[in-house]
């Protein structure tokens, strides 16, 4: 069994495309959430939200429970006509040690975002706010763009798109994955 270290510098090297071709094409959130930068990359683990469509109260909750190697994971219901996370939000979840973050909805300020340096995907941006009345749920088992995303589960984003990985499987497919990558210049 390896150490969460070594693992993690395992996974440093792997794409999300490694990691969909070990799981055999399963856990690969829908392609219409993209990160909102060039060379916005991260993996982490799962802090879940769901929030009624527009409304990010919840969201602005779970900025308070992030921890260092959390990835916030929004499920918006897909609505791209309010921005649930912006600017002030992207402050505070780097501040609390968010590796990044993962909207199945809109963003705004995609600008400074890109400058604060932390990778945020989601399905488009909209100058649009958002309205703060809930209802919502924090650390539950939500769906993103088609995929079950459980509490804690491994999030993974690059330019190619987001993985979910149960923790369960992680070194299976670690292992699965450093397979493919070797084999890639082969294919």
């Amino acid at each position: 069994m390896t150490t969460m270290s070594e693992q993690r510098s395992r996974l440093d090297r792997l794409t999300t495309c490694d990691l969909s071709d070990a799981m055999e094409r399963m856990g690969v959130v829908s392609s219409s959430i993209r990160p909102q930068w060039k060379g916005a990359a991260f993996h982490g683990t799962a802090l879940t939200v769901w929030t009624r469509a527009g409304d990010n109260l919840f969201v602005h909750k779970a900025l308070d429970l992030l921890k260092p190697g959390d990835v916030l994971v929004v499920n918006g219901q897909g609505d791209e006509t309010r921005a649930l996370f912006g600017e002030r939000m992207a402050t505070k979840a780097r501040n609390n040690g968010a590796l990044g973050v993962v909207i199945d909805g809109a963003v705004r300020d995609r600008d400074a975002l890109e400058r604060l340096g932390l990778p945020v995907f989601a399905r488009a941006v909209t100058a649009a706010g958002p309205y703060k009345h809930g209802p919502g749920q924090l650390n539950v088992p939500i769906a993103l763009g088609g995929v079950v995303v459980r509490p804690g589960d491994l999030v993974f984003g690059d330019g190619d798109g987001v993985v979910i990985v149960p923790p369960e499987r992680l070194e299976e497919i670690i292992v699965l994955a450093e397979a493919a990558a070797d084999m890639e210049p082969l294919i």
